[in-house]
């Protein structure tokens, strides 16, 4: 009896021993496991980044990647940075937070990096503009770019062609007031939107030594901005009804439904558009902004950077994230499901809508977007739709000027 006893204990201490040690081995594999945070600013990608997210960690189990996105996401990240509450990965754009940020060491120094090597060069220069640094902290993703995008079923009903000059480009719109619809559809609810048509206008129209000025102290949006301006209002004799009242989703969706024959807005709203009607045909071209053919540049920037947070718990996790990425099956993937055009040499964009602005991309008729210069403080989008309202061209270079120069006082 006493040794069935000694039998049955030895058994049960077995027992316990080989659960203590599976629970054990549960817990290491939990332990193993790293969560690093995505912070991207761009919500329209959340689903690709879904899915990518979701390829990745079936590639890599042990890193689990929390994605975020939230509202006004640049000002998110800055009272962020406040608190010292830097995420893992960041992906936002090329812009002057970008260089604030950049220059008060939020990011990692990614100079030495190798996926830099793949990059087409004019993208890095744009970046080091950006910043006025030589040092880069962020790897380009994507481009984007502005150009006219236009329904190509009521051109070939009204007749029209793709219009290569500015005076052209205005008989396209009367044409298109006289046949009783809306030659361009505006979303001015949104602030924001005033700046696709206005980056355009400015950048081609600004002169070439705007910069090389600024960077003297000298602040000429005053009188540079002004052909600008007078052209943005121009533009504006030809839209609907209660511009100040539409918002970028409706105006998506009311373009896409056929309410306007063209949409002054980024290549990232086609996406938008063709999903409230996947039946349409629609294209874009290259603003004409003079009257010699392709004289005028289109804008693109760096729509999208990845770049690691220089107090980063994981920082090797982090760079496995982005050069996963990187890779070309899935940059792909994100440039087509985007709209993008790619920053990575040897990938090339084939959505047949944007093969207006192909020539552009292959002669290098580039200019970057002009509001990613303009310093924080000096609000172009809302003067802009005050301009929008009242079309007081003098008062809009006053107070641009004026808050422009205030920034530059306080340096």
């Amino acid at each position: 009896m006493k040794k069935m006893i000694l039998l049955l204990a030895a058994g049960v201490l077995s027992v316990v021993l080989f659960a203590g040690c599976s629970n054990g081995n549960t817990s290491s594999s939990k332990s193993d496991e790293v969560k690093i945070e995505f912070f991207q600013y761009k919500s329209e990608a959340i689903p690709t980044f879904a899915k990518l997210i979701a390829k990745f960690e079936e590639e890599n189990p042990t890193i689990k990647v929390e994605q975020v996105s939230p509202p006004e996401a640049e000002v998110v990240l800055k009272t962020r940075v406040m608190k010292s509450d830097i995420p893992d990965i960041i992906g936002i754009g090329a812009n002057n937070n970008f260089k604030e940020l950049s220059k008060a060491g939020v990011y990692k120094d990614m100079t030495n990096d190798e996926n830099l090597d793949n990059v087409q060069p004019a993208y890095l220069q744009m970046l080091k503009d950006v910043t006025g640094l030589e040092e880069i902290y962020a790897v380009p993703y994507a481009a984007n770019a502005v150009g006219v995008i236009y329904n190509k079923a009521i051109f070939k009903e009204l007749g029209l062609e793709v219009p290569t000059t500015w005076d052209e480009f205005i008989a396209v719109a009367e044409k298109v007031k006289e046949s009783g619809k809306i030659p361009f559809y505006f979303t001015f609810k949104d602030a924001w939107t005033t700046l696709p048509a206005f980056n355009v206008l400015a950048a081609n129209t600004q002169g070439d030594d705007f910069y090389d000025e600024l960077n003297k102290g000298n602040v000429l949006v005053g009188t540079r901005y002004k052909e600008a301006a007078e052209k943005f209002v121009k533009l504006l004799d030809y839209g609907h009804k209660n511009q100040q009242g539409v918002a970028y989703n409706d105006g998506n969706t009311a373009f896409a439904n056929g309410e306007s024959a063209m949409y002054l807005q980024g290549i990232w709203a086609i996406p938008e558009i063709k999903k409230a009607n996947p039946a349409i045909d629609l294209g874009v071209f290259p603003y004409p902004l003079t009257n010699t053919p392709g004289e005028s540049n289109v804008v693109s920037g760096i729509d999208l950077l990845l770049s690691i947070g220089a107090s980063s718990k994981h920082p090797e996790e982090a760079q496995k994230f982005i050069e996963f990425l990187l890779k070309e099956e899935n940059i792909t993937m994100y440039i087509q499901e985007q709209n993008a055009f790619p920053t990575l040499k040897g990938i090339s964009q084939e959505e047949p809508s944007l093969e207006g602005l192909k020539e552009s991309f292959a002669k290098g008729a580039l200019v970057d977007f002009p509001d990613h210069y303009i310093p924080v403080g000096v609000t172009a989008d809302q003067s802009l739709q005050i301009l929008a309202q009242n079309k007081d061209v003098a008062a809009f270079l006053d107070t641009m000027q004026k808050d422009w120069e205030k920034v530059e006082d306080r340096k």
